[in-house]
C-alpha cells in the first residue's frame, strides 16, 4: 500500500529526494512519515507530517531534511540535503493504521515513541547509501 522511490547512492554532502505513494491509506490519516534503519541499529522515526502540514523532525536530520505531503495525491516526500555517511540506511515510508479502540498515532508527534510494527502501514523500503 506504501511504495517508496528515489533511493540510491550519493557522495557525502550531496542530496537525494525520496517519494512515497500511499494507495489504500486514507488521505486524512493523522500523519505520514519516514523511518530509517541504519546498519546494526533499530528502526527510528526521522520525520513526520500531520494532516495540517505540521512537520516534526528528529534532531539528527533537523535542518537538513524536509518532509512534504500532497494530500490530494496521497503522497509524502523527503528531501535530504547535506547527506552524511551516517545517513546510510534503509528508509521506510509509514502511516498509522486505523485500529478500533487503539490509538496508533503517538509517533506522529513523538518521534521517540516506537510503534508496534503491526500498528503501522510500512513501505518495503528504499536504500540510501552515502559514501
Amino acid at each position: 500500500q506504501l511504495v517508496e522511490s528515489g533511493g540510491g547512492s550519493v557522495q557525502a554532502g550531496g542530496s537525494l529526494a525520496l517519494s512515497c505513494g500511499a494507495s489504500g491509506v486514507a488521505s486524512n490519516v493523522e500523519c505520514m512519515g519516514w523511518f530509517r534503519q541504519r546498519p546494526g541499529k533499530e528502526r527510528e522515526a526521522i520525520a513526520t507530517i500531520n494532516s495540517d502540514g505540521k512537520a516534526t523532525y528528529a534532531d539528527s536530520v533537523k535542518g537538513r531534511f524536509s518532509i512534504s505531503r500532497d494530500s490530494a495525491k496521497n503522497t509524502v516526500s523527503l528531501q535530504m540535503n547535506s547527506l552524511d555517511v551516517e545517513d546510510t540506511a534503509m528508509y521506510y515510508c509509514a502511516a498509522p493504521k486505523r485500529i478500533w479502540s487503539t490509538y496508533t498515532g503517538v509517533w506522529c508527534h513523538d518521534l521517540g515513541h516506537k510503534p508496534r510494527s503491526e500498528h503501522v502501514h510500512w513501505g518495503p523500503g528504499t536504500q540510501v547509501t552515502v559514501s
